[in-house]
């Protein structure tokens, strides 16, 4: 396949009005099955490999498919977002079926083109579809242009791969990947990991025999409810494996004692610059304050040389551009600081963390807003604005969580009870018997 010039994608994303809805309904039953250019390195070591712990999969080149073997072809990219769940869902098909055929479809030049084959799977591209914001802007009139030859070339490769089933977990390839399926009549299934889906999922929800959903409110939101599934979303093997918490803490603090107390930051995968601007200008006093307090902060890789020529070495601090051992940091914590990525909203919720969420305002359609509300419903998760965030209110909303014990445990409790901690093996399992269910009618 020739090789195709990345270009500066933007998320394919639009918030369908759906009602607000805190309450937690029961997961519907299925009713029917039939049928900004930058350089990833780093950031593609985002333990997308830890998820294969349990078994080593040797990184293969995609290939003739076998007739006999179920095929399957997984559309993901863009994010860490989209990417980990598909993995996550691969590594479980594979567990329940090795003999299993797996291609995953992304974008040239991407963080999928890198850290796909690096977790052991077939990859292949197809050109990116650009989408402008605003919506309505000149930029957007080729729009549909680039959309056909995308789905041009997803359809010539499933053709030649001819999978039972597509699975679209989001990002700029999984929708012309979709269409490319519904116009062979391929079967289609996509889950959404935020708590409102983006138009391209919305749309797509017409066509797929399943739609796996992260939250129960967001059934509300997709006109085929009976084809919603709300299973969660797929963490990364190493988080649901135990660690504890002394174990972790020596990795990170050898001489921290028993009393201590951590606070993981996650600057985001490239930098959060408000995150780590409102710690900068209170970690000193709040590490002079409180001698038994530890902090583990990510910066971000792109932040991460400005902040360490700033920030003062501590033995109760470690700084790092990016945390390839997210098990073992969640392990140690007491606290988690974030932005309210889908992902990461899920791994608090998996892991039992106490948290405090800083969404970014820079994500389309407020996807990161949303899901931080839904983690204070059901979480007691701290939610602080952009607008309202400083060093006195983050200092503040720290103290207040790390000073007080019971405040912690009942977080930590609400957090588990909400967790969906085997949504990929569940995820798994629905696309399994869907394709075995559609072979045996044949």
């Amino acid at each position: 396949m020739a090789t195709i010039p990345h270009h500066h994608l933007h998320q394919l994303a639009f918030i369908p009005s759906c009602p607000s809805s805190s309450s937690s309904s029961s997961s519907p039953s299925l009713l029917s099955l039939s049928t900004k250019h930058r350089s990833f390195k780093i950031l593609c070591c985002l333990s997308i490999k830890e998820s294969t712990n349990d078994h080593q999969i040797t990184p293969q080149e995609p290939r003739t498919p076998t007739k006999n073997n179920l095929r399957v072809v997984l559309a993901a990219g863009g994010t860490g977002g989209h990417i980990i769940p598909a993995v996550a869902i691969a590594d479980e098909l594979r567990v329940s079926n090795p003999n299993i055929e797996i291609l995953f479809i992304g974008t040239p030049n991407s963080m999928e083109s890198t850290s796909i084959p690096s977790a052991g799977y077939p990859f292949t591209s197809i050109p990116p579809v650009k989408l402008f914001r605003p919506l309505v802007s000149l930029e957007n009139l080729t729009l549909p242009i680039h959309l056909i030859h995308s789905i041009i070339h997803s359809f010539k490769l499933l053709k030649e791969f001819d999978p039972h089933v597509v699975i679209g977990t989001g990002g700029y390839v999984s929708f012309p990947t979709c269409l490319a399926a519904l116009l062979q009549r391929t079967k289609i299934v996509i889950h959404e990991q935020n708590s409102v889906p983006g138009i391209a999922n919305y749309v797509l929800s017409y066509f797929s025999h399943l739609v796996f959903l992260s939250y129960n409110s967001t059934i509300e939101c997709f006109p085929k409810k009976h084809n919603c599934v709300v299973t969660g979303n797929p963490v990364r093997v190493s988080l649901r494996q135990f660690v504890s918490r002394a174990v972790a803490r020596l990795e990170f603090f050898p001489m921290a004692g028993e009393e201590a107390k951590v606070i993981l930051v996650l600057g985001g995968s490239l930098g959060a610059n408000a995150i780590n601007i409102a710690l900068l200008n209170v970690y000193s006093q709040m590490l002079l304050e409180h001698k038994d307090w530890y902090i583990i902060w990510q910066t971000g890789v792109e932040s991460y040389n400005e902040m360490e020529s700033l920030v003062r070495n501590h033995s109760n601090l470690v700084l790092k551009p990016f945390l390839h051992s997210m098990d073992l940091a969640y392990a140690a914590a007491d606290l988690i600081v974030s932005r309210a990525g889908a992902m990461t909203c899920s791994e608090i919720l998996a892991t039992g963390k106490s948290a405090i969420l800083i969404p970014s305002p820079d994500v389309a359609e407020g996807h990161q807003f949303k899901n931080a509300s839904l983690m204070a419903d059901v979480a007691g998760t701290r939610v602080i604005t952009e607008d309202e965030l400083d060093s006195t209110t983050l200092g503040t909303a720290i103290e207040e969580i790390l000073d007080d014990d019971a405040l912690r445990a009942e977080m930590s409790e609400r957090a588990l009870r909400a967790a969906k901690p085997d949504a990929s093996a569940q995820i798994a399992q629905h696309i399994l018997s869907l394709v075995e269910s559609s072979t045996k009618r044949k």
